[in-house]
């Protein structure tokens, strides 16, 4: 990522975004497949890979555990792995990396010796309770004394697992099935995974993705219904892996196409993702007419993008199902709300974990705020990708922070100079 002033300073573009913009690889795909090869036998060869924060802590915490793991190219890793993972010598330090954290949490039962697991001041603010307690009835012993990280998890070895049936909220987070679905194989016996009076999960769509990525490596889940899993005792095999995208990261330059009136060829087509976010698509390219109701809980992390979106829409918008967001880097409906309002007072209310945006097209020749808006992402990059899209239609909108964007696109505003947009000092 090029330096940057910071706050940073967006240029209104005034014409139509035309170009060609690639996306980074898929952080939710890379860091299943980073996981799964270090649990594999062989060597396993992950390509279009995404190198950012959050898989530079879960490739530095495998390696910790003793998984050999080279990086050959850009968007490459090469990961050798034993089936074995090693009790490391020191705490695991994630970051704010939730995907790691939540997944090497359950993945650390199966080292010789106590684990610890932690990460920085915001990830000691998101909950893996859930997690750790579904982990203590499969028998392995963890602990996180305050419903968030850190996290102490004994080990029981390569084959300690016993299995059997258990039970966890996933209301939180898909994340925590996902964990337990990519343990489970390691188990002496099948491991069944029910959600709580069968109960709803956030985002169902990235558990579709761990499932798929565990058939790639060698292990075939069993969907028992909508609410129950069930994995037999299995080994994984190494795989080579073509990591597509990140829909995530593609809403940002869709939207940005939409907003401009232009087109951005990200060189795949919506339909070709398999990441639940790039259902997100489809209501962008309705814009200016987006519906009056969005359901974010299946695309949670799009929800960022068609909220600043909102704003110069024809009509209000109303965004349902997003609860979730709230213990995500930041409290997203919070930060959303926040950001909208320094763009026009009035511009978005929270209505319980709703949130409200009255949209208007005329804010397109306006001045953000009183003679601009200064948006504090909150440390999160979803807030700082997200609001600098509103910098493409208004004067004076300045993200501060903007290298909190190395978290999942280092080169989010290199990305966005080679579209033809100015950014400068504030």
């Amino acid at each position: 990522m090029s330096a940057l002033p910071d706050p940073v300073l967006i240029h209104p573009v005034g014409r139509p975004i035309v170009g060609h913009a690639a996306p980074p690889g898929s952080k939710s795909i890379t860091n299943r497949v980073l996981l799964l090869a270090a649990l594999a036998t062989g060597r396993s060869h992950l390509t279009g890979a995404l190198k950012s924060d959050d898989t530079t802590h879960m490739a530095t915490a495998l390696r910790a555990m003793g998984v050999h793991i080279d990086e050959p190219a850009a968007t490459e890793f090469t990961v050798t792995g034993s089936g074995v993972l090693r009790a490391p010598a020191a705490p695991l330090f994630l970051g704010n990396a939730g995907t790691a954290i939540r997944f090497l949490t359950a993945a650390c039962a199966t080292a010789e010796g106590p684990v610890a697991l932690d990460g920085d001041v915001h990830m000691r603010q998101r909950p893996i309770g859930p997690l750790v307690a579904a982990l203590d009835r499969l028998g392995v012993p963890a602990e996180a004394a305050t419903g968030c990280p850190p996290v102490r998890v004994q080990g029981l070895g390569a084959h300690g697992l016993a299995g059997g049936r258990v039970e966890i909220d996933a209301g939180l987070s898909s994340q925590y099935v996902s964990a337990l679905l990519m343990l489970a194989p390691r188990a002496r016996a099948p491991v069944e995974i029910a959600l709580v009076g069968g109960g709803d999960i956030g985002a169902r769509g990235y558990v579709e993705l761990t499932l798929a990525a565990m058939r790639r490596f060698g292990v075939q889940a069993e969907t028992v219904d909508a609410a129950c899993w069930r994995v037999q005792p299995g080994t994984y095999h190494a795989a080579d892996i073509a990591i597509e995208p990140d829909a995530s990261a593609a809403t940002y330059l869709w939207a940005a196409a939409a907003l401009t009136g232009g087109t951005i060829d990200l060189g795949l087509r919506a339909e070709d993702f398999t990441q639940p976010d790039a259902a997100a698509q489809a209501l962008i390219a309705r814009f200016p007419e987006l519906p009056p109701v969005i359901e974010g809980s299946q695309m949670q992390d799009a929800i960022p993008t068609l909220a600043v979106m909102a704003a110069f829409n024809r009509a209000p918008v109303r965004f349902t199902g997003i609860a979730n967001l709230r213990v995500k880097e930041c409290d997203r409906v919070s930060a959303l709300n926040e950001g909208l309002n320094r763009l026009r007072p009035g511009l978005a209310r929270e209505a319980g974990d709703d949130l409200l945006v009255s949209g208007d097209p005329a804010l397109a020749e306006q001045v953000a705020g009183d003679g601009g808006a200064r948006i504090d992402p909150r440390h999160d990059h979803r807030m700082a990708m997200s609001f600098a899209l509103a910098g493409l239609l208004m004067r004076g909108v300045a993200i501060e922070d903007p290298g909190c964007v190395a978290k999942t696109w280092p080169g989010y505003w290199d990305t966005l100079r080679a579209l033809g947009v100015r950014l400068s000092a504030a």
